[in-house]
């Protein structure tokens, strides 16, 4: 490791103002210190013809390097497709109920309505595969998936 990562305190920036920081610190963190906007993201820039990473506002570790870069933004949108109809969603993630809702915005009638959630095309973390109630999946644009709801009566 070098000196600068042994450091209690980093400068970094963020949207091209600088800032003090204790490294490591936290999403949440970073986003009072740059005073980032209700709804909008803070990304990481990164080098290259790569898309910079962005950052939960949360409690999540975060570990800085001096004069490291972020700005804010809009969030990132993925286009999906659900029993193939165009969907945007705003997170990296989703879960099984809010893929159950997209596929089916009006829930269908019966007291013992099941839901059946398969997935394609999807990032490498989950490339194909099912998900179950509680479970979710990480997306990417132009993942599919198939919804079929039943009722087990």
């Amino acid at each position: 490791m070098s000196e600068q990562e042994h450091k209690h305190e980093v400068r970094i920036h963020i949207d091209q103002h600088p800032y003090e920081s204790p490294n490591p610190t936290t999403g949440a963190a970073l986003y009072a210190l740059g005073n980032v906007p209700a709804g909008l993201e803070l990304y990481r820039e990164v080098s290259g013809d790569r898309e910079d990473k962005p950052i939960e506002n949360g409690p999540e570790v975060v570990h800085l390097k001096e004069d490291e870069h972020f700005h804010s933004g809009p969030p990132k949108t993925y286009t999906i497709y659900v029993n193939g109809e165009q969907k945007v969603v705003t997170t990296k993630t989703v879960s099984f109920a809010e893929i159950a809702k997209l596929a089916y915005p009006i829930p269908p009638t019966g007291d013992n309505i099941l839901y059946t959630v398969s997935y394609e095309d999807g990032p490498p973390a989950n490339p194909q595969g099912s998900m179950k109630e509680g479970e979710t999946v990480k997306v990417k644009n132009g993942m599919i998936f198939n919804v079929t709801a039943t009722d087990k009566s």
